[in-house]
């Protein structure tokens, strides 16, 4: 990595922030695009407060940087092949829309061998009805664009659930997927540099509470973390990736089961800051900077806590043993993630210990 070198990072959410946060002790500057005023990442770097459709903008950014990422898989493709033809960048445009339509990136993890939940494509009401009689009930109804943290979604259990379904999200397409009767909620973490080698971190179990994710614990020796690999390896080959993808999936029956990839560095792995010899955010630099991969070994037991939309309880919070806070710069909400904390520990019996006071502290238990 050259001395001063300019990164670019479509959009400037939290994400851009923490890689921003890795960059600089490897003397790295940002340059961000994002059409939002008050963007989380801005304070970080240069802001070109934009549009992602504004090519005057987009030329403007490729001629201040020396290589281009993003840290926000729903940057138009237009955009992102506007880029790639003026500066290096990763992931590849294939990579970004790989998973931005669930029903193609079923078709993706199909052809290469992966299972997927028994699903169905919904353009009408009457595809609705063919759809439950393909994947039975309970099912979920999904948005087949820009659905996150629970938005764009819609569970049937019965029947009767079809009609309200379709009022509230019917208006676009759509994908119905069987409700998966999982075990366990986890993502593998994998990042590929540019020479095609390849590191992955220990699985993570995630639990959710109404679409968000409220914990990401690393596991120990998971019986599934060769699977885990071997799926993430295949998409990451196939599109020749380059940097840290997430790919999230449901255990059932003792197997995985895809859900989706995210092409970016994710929720999942923030606890890499203080629980890894190198963060997903630093790996995912190193990657695109044609740099060799760093270690992604454990320093110890950790596990990542999501703050959503609360301020009180920061400061007790931040006083607890092995409590590391990360603030993103974000007004409180009702639902929305304004920072996390990685709990760190010498051993699981530790972690569990300072995991719960924690949550007695944050509200609904975090």
């Amino acid at each position: 990595m050259k001395t001063g070198m300019k990164i670019g990072v479509l959009g400037a959410g939290q994400l851009g922030r923490m890689l921003a946060l890795a960059g600089y002790p490897l003397d790295v500057d940002f340059v961000f695009l994002d059409p939002a005023s008050e963007a989380c990442a801005a304070p970080l770097g240069e802001h070109i407060h934009a549009d992602y459709g504004d090519e005057t903008a987009l030329a403007e950014f490729c001629s201040r940087v020396d290589i281009a990422t993003y840290e926000f898989e729903n940057v138009p493709n237009a955009a992102a092949e506007f880029v790639a033809a003026r500066v290096p960048l990763h992931p590849a445009p294939r990579a970004l829309t790989a998973g931005q339509d669930r029903l193609s990136e079923k078709a993706l993890f199909v052809s290469l061998g992966i299972p997927v939940p028994t699903h169905a494509a919904v353009d009408s009401r009457a595809d609705l009805d063919r759809a439950v009689a393909i994947t039975g009930l309970p099912a979920v109804l999904k948005t087949r664009r820009m659905g996150y943290d629970g938005k764009g979604q819609a569970v049937l259990r019965i029947s009767a659930d079809l009609d309200a379904a379709w009022a509230s999200i019917g208006s676009q397409p759509l994908i119905l997927e069987a409700f998966v009767p999982f075990e366990r909620e986890l993502s593998c973490l994998a990042v590929r540099a540019q020479n095609g080698q390849m590191a992955f971190y220990p699985l993570v179990e995630n639990v959710h509470r109404a679409g968000i994710l409220r914990t990401a614990t690393p596991t120990v020796n998971d019986p599934l973390q060769a699977q885990g690999e071997d799926y993430a390896r295949r998409v990451a080959e196939h599109l020749g990736y380059v940097g840290v993808m997430a790919f999230e999936f449901f255990v059932a029956d003792g197997k995985l089961i895809a859900n989706e990839i995210a092409p970016r560095v994710h929720n999942s792995g923030h606890w890499t800051i203080e629980g890894a010899e190198t963060s997903q955010f630093e790996n995912h630099l190193r990657a695109i900077a044609g740099l060799p991969l760093g270690s992604t070994a454990l320093r110890g037991a950790s596990v990542m806590v999501n703050y959503i939309g609360l301020a009180p309880e920061l400061e007790a919070a931040s006083a607890l043993e092995g409590v590391h806070t990360h603030l993103y710069g974000k007004m409180p909400k009702p639902q929305r993630k304004i920072g996390h904390a990685t709990v760190t520990a010498p051993d699981a019996a530790a972690l569990r210990l300072r995991l719960a006071r924690l949550l007695a502290i944050l509200p609904d238990g975090g």
